[in-house]
């Protein structure tokens, strides 16, 4: 008899229900209760307030799981861009970066928009990837060269607005959740959310433009694949 994984204890609902329902949260711009009346839809009656509570718990096991399945297989061309955010009224920056490929490596969401705050997502940047960039591409604003010369000094650094497009328009899932959710509650809601969003984007990230529509089938075919594991385990 297979024993059941001490993750969905106590939960009455079956772990393909649950994974489900995180999977239709992060992975397209739905409200919660826009999950729910999916679900209902399948004849699984369950409140928009238990959705989230499976996206927290649920959400955050998973992204950990794809974020170390992922260690040190991501690009070593960086792009770092930050983004602002309005919270309560108050500015905030969502500090972000991407690799060549579009995968995103980190983001931080923090009230700063100086080299202080460049140094803390560049040193998160080293923890999380175990290694140097070969190149980074930033925009125009200077707190990223002088942080990088504290934190990377032998990296090759390219500062130019058009270069960073690919770190730019990968804020733009968040921008979608922002208006479907009404914007975020708490410099904490934002960075939990994100730091659970980001991984799962990742593993469904396949580009389009360059490969055939058998080729991405088989990539999407295999994300989807990978997921069931993931939340089987």
């Amino acid at each position: 008899m297979t024993r059941p994984d001490p993750l969905y204890r106590r939960h009455r609902f079956p772990a393909e229900i649950i994974a489900h329902a995180v999977w239709l949260y992060f992975r397209f711009p739905l409200s919660l209760r826009m999950v729910e009346d999916l679900l209902a839809a399948r004849g699984v009656v369950v409140s928009h307030q238990t959705v989230r509570l499976w996206a927290e718990k649920f959400g955050r096991a998973f992204a950990n799981e794809i974020r170390s399945r992922s260690s040190g297989r991501l690009g070593d061309k960086w792009h770092l861009v930050e983004a602002v955010v309005l919270i309560r009224g108050k500015k905030h920056w969502l500090w972000r970066a991407v690799d060549q490929n579009g995968f995103v490596l980190e983001v931080l969401v923090q009230s700063r928009r100086n080299a202080k705050a460049a140094k803390r997502l560049m040193r998160k940047l080293l923890k999380g990837q175990g290694r140097s960039p070969r190149v980074m591409i930033t925009d125009k604003l200077r707190s990223y060269d002088s942080a990088k010369r504290e934190i990377m000094p032998g990296v090759e650094h390219r500062s130019h607005k058009g270069l960073n497009n690919r770190a730019e328009n990968s804020h733009q899932p968040i921008r979608r959740r922002e208006r479907i959710m009404k914007r975020f509650k708490s410099r904490r809601h934002l960075q939990r959310f994100v730091s659970i969003h980001d991984p799962i984007a990742n593993l469904f990230h396949i580009p389009r433009h360059d490969i055939s529509s058998g080729h991405h089938r088989e990539l999407r075919s295999a994300a989807m694949n990978l997921w069931a594991k993931i939340a089987r385990a």
